[in-house]
């Protein structure tokens, strides 16, 4: 099959094989070494499929092509596969015409442009190719479909895996290949990888065994770090991709304001900032332990800065393994709203001041910690805004009198919004999902009660998609804010809203 199950035997070490593939991936997965000249990636190309072989070559080829085209089909993948790695095996052979790998590409390129192409769609393909020759090149290897909502591989049973095995091994791993990295496409490289090979070497040691059912037991545990860190890794690397660092570390902090809402600003901030240069740091790193070892790093400053403050806490930080640890301070659910004395909004002076960024997200952090069911969708949203906001009033010549508008406004739009997405959340979190919209039901019957019956049933399926999909911590987040900007137009009808 290639290089996920060729050393089954030294599958928790860090092989050469591994370091040469990831750096091969690397040069694919940029398009700066193009500008280095086509001799240049030619000779790189060829020196990595040399060292690899053509199969192990080829089943990174599937694993990239899977994660860049998340939404493309097996056999699309296959398609563009089977083109990159027979260029490679054509161009990489003794005695190959020098200019055999460009013109290759530029064939690629061109059949990529066709109305008939095989290979994967993507929205972009059609503004790149209005390009000729190297930009052309460029701007289609730049392409990459956005995170997919959630993952959607689902692992057969024993029997199923290795009944599939037997029929055809080689088929059966290249499915897997392909399922698994376009499922888990925002996972990192080294991370997706290691995931990968030790899953079809547990499946061709474990389907061969005497005792299958005891081995697939042992290789699952052995496994089991490995992958919550695959799952792990896919959401905050997603949740990086959509927001970038900034909003990231804004949605951690609100998080973590409603898990312990008793902590102040100044000891979550550091924690979200450290969260969100992880994600930085690591995302798009080929460093074999990069997430890992940041990761667990992160998780131990968390549980040093906040077991003694909340026992849910202490309670996920008792465990020895850092990786069920992290899990679990993800899953925790909301605290109880607490509490606390009414907070203060920052002046007009402070919000177009230097730090008018950091006050801006301290009245949002107080505005999570005293309504701990308001979904992330929201908050985001809130934090988009609050950002626009100050940029067209920080700029005008008179930045209070802007502000004082817009924050009477704000004051306006804002409560309903607030009291309705936490109610809705708060209800869907905690009641069964009949009960749930039962009530939901009987609260629209008295709210809207000129509504007829199916207008009733439209808002009634409108809010149940909305809580059913975006009240939870591990929501689509491309969705969750297209149902926020729906959810806000019809608030707003007609009329100008800040948040819309």
């Amino acid at each position: 099959m290639g290089f996920p199950v060729l050393h089954p035997g030294r599958r928790r070490g860090a092989s050469s094989n591994m370091r040469a593939a990831l750096a091969l991936l690397l040069l694919l997965a940029t398009t700066q070494a193009a500008h280095r000249g086509r001799a240049y990636v030619r000779e790189k190309v060829c020196q990595e499929y040399r060292m690899l072989g053509k199969e192990n070559f080829r089943t990174l080829t599937i694993i990239a092509n899977s994660r860049k085209y998340s939404n493309g089909t097996f056999e699309e993948i296959g398609h563009l596969v089977r083109e990159i790695v027979s260029l490679a095996e054509t161009c990489c052979a003794d005695g190959a015409d020098p200019s055999c790998y460009d013109a290759g590409s530029t064939a690629l390129s061109v059949k990529s442009c066709s109305a008939d192409s095989p290979f994967p769609a993507h929205p972009g393909t059609a503004a790149c190719c209005a390009h000729e020759g190297l930009e052309r090149k460029l701007c289609l290897a730049a392409l990459r479909h956005p995170p997919q909502p959630l993952p959607q591989y689902l692992q057969p049973s024993d029997k199923e895996l290795c009944q599939a095995f037997r029929q055809d091994p080689r088929e059966f791993a290249d499915r897997f290949l392909y399922e698994y990295s376009s499922s888990y496409s925002q996972a990192p490289l080294p991370v997706l990888l290691g995931s990968t090979r030790t899953f079809l070497s547990m499946v061709s040691t474990c389907c061969i065994s005497p005792a299958p059912t005891a081995c697939f037991l042992k290789e699952k545990l052995e496994r089991k770090t490995l992958s919550l860190l695959t799952l792990t890794s896919n959401r905050i690397c997603s949740r990086f991709s959509v927001y970038g660092k900034d909003k990231v570390s804004f949605s951690y902090l609100a998080s973590l304001a409603q898990k312990i809402p008793t902590a102040s600003f100044e000891d979550l901030l550091p924690l979200a900032e450290d969260a969100a240069e992880v994600s930085s740091q690591c995302c798009d790193s080929v460093a074999e332990d990069c997430m890992q070892k940041k990761l667990l790093e992160h998780t131990a400053k968390v549980c040093a800065a906040l077991s003694a403050r909340d026992g849910r806490f202490a309670d996920c930080c008792r465990g020895k393994n850092l990786m069920e640890n992290h899990f679990c301070i993800l899953a925790l659910p909301p605290a109880p709203a607490p509490k606390l004395p009414e907070a203060s909004e920052p002046t007009n002076k402070e919000l177009c001041g230097k730090e008018g960024a950091l006050h801006a997200t301290r009245s949002l952090f107080e505005l999570a910690r005293r309504h701990p069911s308001l979904p992330d969708a929201v908050l985001t949203k809130l934090y988009d805004s609050s950002g626009k906001l100050r940029e067209e009033c920080c700029s005008t010549k008179d930045p209070s009198a802007c502000l004082d508008s817009k924050r009477k406004q704000m004051e306006a739009e804002l409560p309903p919004l607030v009291e309705k997405a936490s109610e809705l959340c708060g209800q869907y979190n905690k009641l069964p999902f009949l009960e749930f919209k039962k009530r939901l039901r009987e609260s629209l019957t008295q709210t809207e009660p000129e509504a007829s019956p199916p207008q009733l049933e439209r808002l009634l399926e409108q809010r149940v998609s909305f809580a059913s999909t975006c009240c939870l911590p591990d929501s689509p987040l491309l969705l969750c804010a297209s149902k926020v900007s729906s959810g806000l137009g019809e608030v707003c009808k007609q009329e100008s809203c800040l948040l819309g």
